[in-house]
């Protein structure tokens, strides 16, 4: 029998940027901080610029996926965010809530991110995905050794030349057992620990450089996870 059970995530959470700025972001700018979902056929349901936006998709035997965001404008240009994400997952009910939660809480913090550095600066987004043998216990860890960031906390610097990538100087701006966030001048890396969530652990690169080339960053990126995962 499937588990098909409805689901709920509520995240509150304050912004550097106004409201207007929050809603560009996650709107026309998802690639800058999250991924591109341009491709999504999904609903605009409520539509008050720039307070109050819910997106939703339906499909087969009641199946949805909700996304709403309450903006409430507060002083110095910051934005108080209600993000709920709601809809129905089946089969493995626990795994998916949790993983979903979790990667809620990178994906704010990464539009933070964007919003505080980068906010307006034309995106080259690439999403790398790591070899099978990643999902193994100890595929994050690994990872995050290779970086040289395997203790680092939020805050830490990171200076490391790193096998067929090159030099990475810049700062972690997140970092726990499952995701982790470098930020340099130019550059937001997202690391996801998907290991823990039955798949291969993944990255993603937005470059707000102007020089970004996706073919080539997926390139020297994915050599480097093979090599960590050979």
């Amino acid at each position: 029998m499937t588990d098909k059970r409805n689901f709920e995530i509520v995240y509150d959470t304050e912004l550097p940027g106004t409201p207007e700025r929050v809603w560009e972001a996650v709107t026309n700018g998802t690639p800058a901080w999250m991924f591109p979902t341009d491709q999504w056929p999904a609903v605009r349901t409520v539509e008050e610029y720039p307070h109050h936006l819910v997106s939703r998709m339906d499909g087969p035997d009641g199946w949805f996926n909700q996304l709403e965001h309450v903006l409430e404008a507060l002083d110095g240009g910051r934005t108080r965010l209600h993000y709920v994400h709601s809809g129905i997952f089946t089969d493995d009910w626990d795994g998916q809530y949790d993983g979903a939660s979790r990667h809620t809480e990178f994906y704010l913090h990464t539009l933070g991110q964007y919003l505080q550095y980068f906010d307006g600066r034309p995106v080259v987004f690439t999403d790398i995905q790591a070899p099978a043998a990643s999902q193994a216990p100890d595929g994050f860890t690994r990872l995050r050794d290779a970086l040289g960031v395997g203790s680092a906390g939020r805050g830490s610097a990171v200076d490391v030349e790193l096998d067929g990538v090159g030099k990475l100087s810049g700062e972690v701006d997140f970092a726990n057992e499952h995701f982790v966030g470098l930020r340099t001048p130019d550059v937001l890396y997202r690391f996801f620990g998907r290991n823990a969530f039955g798949a291969p652990v993944g990255m993603t690169v937005h470059d707000f450089s102007g020089a970004g080339d996706p073919a080539a960053t997926a390139k020297a990126w994915g050599g480097f996870l093979e090599r960590v995962y050979a």
